[in-house]
């Protein structure tokens, strides 16, 4: 009988499909996700192949369940970020950080996948996207509301902000990855039109 982690059934689910979806976010950072077998991320994660199965019943399961995973963290994330700004244009600049301190992992759904699940798993993953546009729709339509950002189409801007995010490449750590946040969040405030004292709140840090 596997052994059980934690104090109850439920626990030890949780941190058995824990570690399933740290192996499977690190083997496709290495390898992409078509090059990784269940075998790997079982091995991985220090998990019987054969127990696995009791969590998801093949390869696109555990991705699907990794990225609603990945995307719940983030909106509850997002939701505590966005609970003391009640501007929506600093709201916005709070939603393009959040973006982008996501783990890079979150972004391989679905456009970089297209080639390599089948289509009902591309549609569950196009659903996690939606979850997360519509409160991008939500902050964006409350600013046009208030009068704090221009009318635009908003189910053509949405896609555009977040395929522009997804995109971005950030160093990982140092002054450098603050002045390429503060230079995004900039770039995305422009393109919904806030006016430029407002874009220009936070200085690109200067090296000293």
């Amino acid at each position: 009988m596997p052994k059980i982690i934690g104090a109850s059934l439920a626990e030890h689910r949780e941190k058995v499909r824990g570690k399933l979806f740290a192996a499977l976010s690190d083997l496709m950072e290495r390898s992409g996700f078509d090059a990784v077998s269940l075998a790997e991320i079982a091995q991985q994660a220090g998990v019987g192949r054969t127990s696995v199965y009791n969590h998801f019943p093949d390869k696109e399961s555990l991705l699907i369940g990794f990225i609603e995973h990945e995307t719940e963290t983030f909106l509850d994330d997002l939701r505590q970020a966005l609970v003391q700004v009640q501007d929506p244009q600093e709201q916005l600049r709070v939603y393009v950080r959040e973006q982008i301190n996501l783990r890079r992992s979150y972004h391989l759904a679905p456009a970089a996948l297209r080639a390599v699940v089948s289509r009902h798993t591309l549609t569950r993953l196009r659903d996690h996207v939606v979850l997360v546009e519509g409160m991008l729709h939500e902050i964006l339509a409350a600013g046009i509301d208030s009068g704090r950002l221009p009318a635009q189409d908003l189910d053509s801007v949405v896609p555009l902000i977040n395929s522009c995010l997804s995109a971005r490449a950030v160093p990982e750590s140092g002054p450098e990855r603050e002045r390429a946040i503060i230079a995004t969040e900039a770039f995305v405030m422009r393109a919904v039109g806030v006016p430029e004292q407002a874009v220009a709140a936070d200085k690109v840090p200067v090296e000293i």
